[in-house]
């Protein structure tokens, strides 16, 4: 079997983590069986779709390297819904109802006050020709739904097994609106089916409508794709995340200087029975993808975890890799990487450590009395990996201090910081010229 799956979203607010992992998955196992790996713009809904949602959509996907092979947008398939349209309607396996949202909201709530579940009662097929004339002379256009058989659904589920699930418990879906735009329950299957999608994975609030799609895939003689529920995907706190309140979004994490393999490397393992752990670059990933680890339980997206992630990741890099993450970053060179890197979270702090390393900073004077008095036991000759020992030699010999009453002062007077590398390791990388100016307070 030649594999294809696609990743669907719809561009009404921008990719969170819970979405973004679905993405990595269908890439995954598409490119695992060197299938196809198709994004599909689910932008139908006019009103609420927006560019601004779509271009940072395909700008998060390409920074976690998920390339598409093929790119569709449902707004462009009109007419393909539109034969469907008249081809169900034909063979009355769809049919007009012509109820408002209010009145279906009171039946609802009348179901509910007598125990019943909300389901639609099928009164639009008692309807009589008259009765629909009629609705049609005033103006009433009438919306679609789907016929569901009374009967049961069952599928073997990648993540869940054997689903069993009762048509009866569910409303038949309204499949087109009544000015004709296709809702995601019947587009879906159409594209589903024109793509030759081979495997559909997404959320598991999705299983009821695979449910009803896996009879409308029947009505239109095609035998269903091979599903894949993932359990949705929570906050630390235990909460869903939700795009349009920008919960966790993918953008949000880019811009707090995050690597992409880091989040990927984060999103492929979670909710699987395999440690998280940091993969290098995604073709290291996806030898190691399976997608049998998954496990039922709705797994926790931690982003302190995340940063955790990325620290071990950063520190694994090359010198080569990291120059490829960074750009032309000026000063940047092997020794001042083997420095550094033990004390890097994110690629903005080696920014950072570039300004105390070569730049000017603002010294923190905490002592200038004993800054004053080390400065003249700075040993004159050039800067090595053995100057600090011999300078803290001498101020131990001449002021009796010791731990951080002597560390401490120097530390922040040199770099600006309470924590970071081995000042006998940065010593020789700042210089002596500049040392000498920050224990003397001076920006330099």
């Amino acid at each position: 079997m030649s594999f294809c799956l696609r990743f669907a979203p719809s561009p009404t607010g921008y990719l969170h983590v819970g979405n973004a992992r679905v993405a990595l998955i269908n890439w995954l196992l598409a490119k695992k069986n060197h299938g196809k790996f198709i994004l599909r713009i689910d932008d139908t809904d006019v009103k609420r779709s927006d560019k601004k949602y779509l271009k940072a959509i395909e700008e998060d996907l390409s920074w976690m390297g998920l390339n598409w092979d093929q790119k569709e947008y449902q707004s462009s398939r009109t007419e393909i819904y539109q034969k469907v349209f008249s081809q169900l309607k034909e063979s009355k396996k769809i049919y007009p109802c012509y109820e408002t949202k209010e009145e279906l909201a009171l039946k609802r709530k009348s179901q509910l006050s007598r125990g019943l579940p909300p389901i639609y009662d099928r009164s639009a097929l008692k309807l009589t020709a008259q009765k629909k004339e009629n609705f049609e002379k005033q103006g009433v256009k009438p919306y679609w739904r789907f016929y569901l058989k009374s009967k049961n659904i069952d599928w073997n589920d990648l993540v869940h097994g054997n689903l069993k699930f009762s048509n009866i418990s569910l409303s038949d879906p309204v499949v087109f609106r009544s000015d004709g735009v296709p809702l995601f329950t019947i587009s879906s299957v159409v594209d589903d089916v024109d793509m030759n999608i081979t495997h559909i994975i997404r959320g598991d609030d999705h299983i009821t409508n695979s449910a009803a799609q896996i009879e409308i895939f029947s009505a239109l003689d095609k035998k269903p794709p091979i599903f894949c529920h993932l359990p949705l995907v929570q906050d630390a706190s235990g909460e869903g995340l939700s795009k349009r309140i920008g919960s966790l979004s993918i953008r949000d994490i880019r811009e707090k200087g995050i690597d992409p393999m880091a989040v990927n490397s984060v999103l492929a393992r979670l909710g699987s029975s395999d440690p998280i752990r940091p993969f290098c670059d995604i073709q290291d990933l996806l030898e190691d993808f399976d997608i049998g680890r998954f496990s039922k339980s709705s797994p926790k997206f931690s982003l302190s975890e995340t940063f955790r992630i990325n620290t071990q990741l950063l520190q694994k890099l090359s010198f080569q890799e990291i120059v490829k993450r960074t750009g032309k970053l000026k000063n940047l060179n092997a020794n001042f990487w083997d420095v550094i890197k033990e004390n890097i979270e994110t690629i903005d702090d080696i920014k950072e450590w570039q300004k105390v390393c070569f730049g000017s900073i603002n010294p923190i004077i905490e002592d200038a009395e004993f800054l004053t008095d080390v400065e003249k036991l700075l040993p004159e000759e050039k800067f090595d990996q053995n100057t600090w020992g011999k300078w803290i030699g001498k101020i131990k010999a001449e002021t009796n201090r010791k731990g951080e009453s002597l560390f401490m002062p120097l530390r922040l007077a040199i770099t600006g910081f309470k924590h970071g590398p081995e000042l006998k390791k940065l010593l020789p990388v700042i210089g002596r010229e500049k040392v000498v100016s920050r224990l003397k307070g001076l920006k330099g």
